[in-house]
């Protein structure tokens, strides 16, 4: 299978970019997540742990099953509680942790393939072996000797330079793992295509799709779209504006009804569904370069 091509950029306003060009030919850019956003999703999440600890660590308590060993008990309940939230909130939701969901960044297949169940125990286990055991270690008292610390210490300043030292900011885990943490990506139009009046932007998202109706036409048919809404002398009564309509709903069976005036919205709902579509993580490695390409679904070969 023809691996996608890959590459590391700075755009203009410093931020740092990492490009895939899957075997279709679309370039997907994601931008690579800041430190300081990596560093607020890390103390929201450890914030929603703590709170979680905190209760059923009261719960505990009145239970009256903390007396010998409590310590031990409360350092396997942290890590009871942690690997679970970290490993399946990102499985869950697609590489995002509610810290992550609060501050707009998710986690990658550093290969831009989808980001698999392995992946994810892999970097959150070695969160544990970078920042939790050593932390924990350190801030507890008499558990080491002096040196014993100063060397917890130095582990901890390594992991912290690692992310900075290199472009993609990965810490050891994603390293390991194959991973890079990016902002969350989201499908936007051209920014000659966005400008729309405000009684156009009351309207927008009236038009919902699904994958069976996204399934159907591939990335020739997305450029030719994306000529037509380019046209601004173009109005939803244009009588090719409304021709074009009717093929779309037809092709993919789309029931709602498109009333008269909402043309020329619904086709721009469809290209922002279309072109997230197309770049979703899924079809990296797959070419599907216009409607004859072959669908993996019988009713979509029967409309082709």
């Amino acid at each position: 299978m023809k691996q996608p091509k890959q590459s590391v950029q700075d755009t203009k306003d410093s931020r740092r970019v990492e490009q895939f060009i899957p075997p279709e030919g679309v370039p997907i850019t994601f931008a690579i997540a800041s430190l300081g956003s990596r560093v607020g999703a890390q103390i929201l999440d450890i914030i929603f742990i703590f709170v979680v600890f905190f209760i059923v660590g009261v719960v505990v308590y009145a239970a009256g099953l903390a007396s010998t060993g409590t310590q031990t008990l409360f350092l396997l309940l942290g890590f009871l509680l942690r690997a679970p939230y970290y490993a399946l909130s990102e499985l869950i939701w697609n590489g995002r942790t509610l810290g992550k969901r609060v501050t707009g960044i998710r986690v990658i297949n550093a290969d831009g393939r989808r980001l698999t169940p392995h992946q994810v125990t892999a970097r959150n286990l070695m969160k544990e072996v970078e920042i939790f055991t050593p932390a924990v270690l350190l801030f507890s008292i008499g558990s080491q000797s002096s040196w014993e610390d100063g060397l917890t210490a130095l582990w901890l300043l390594v992991v912290v330079i690692v992310p900075l030292a290199n472009r993609r900011r990965q810490r050891i885990g994603d390293m390991i793992a194959g991973t890079i943490v990016v902002d969350n990506p989201r499908s936007v139009l051209l920014s000659d295509l966005v400008v729309s009046s405000p009684s156009t932007r009351l309207l927008e998202g009236t038009f919902e799709f699904h994958p069976e109706h996204l399934d159907i036409y591939g990335r020739y048919e997305l450029q030719t779209l994306e000529d037509v809404l380019r046209d601004t002398t173009k109005t939803s009564g244009d009588e090719e504006i409304v021709k074009i309509v009717r093929t779309i709903t037809r092709r993919i069976r789309y029931e709602d009804p498109v009333k008269s005036g909402q043309e020329l919205i619904f086709l721009k709902d469809f290209y922002r569904a279309q072109r997230e579509h197309l770049e979703s993580l899924k079809l990296f490695g797959k070419a599907r370069e216009n409607k004859f390409h072959e669908h993996t679904t019988t009713e979509a070969k029967r409309l082709v």
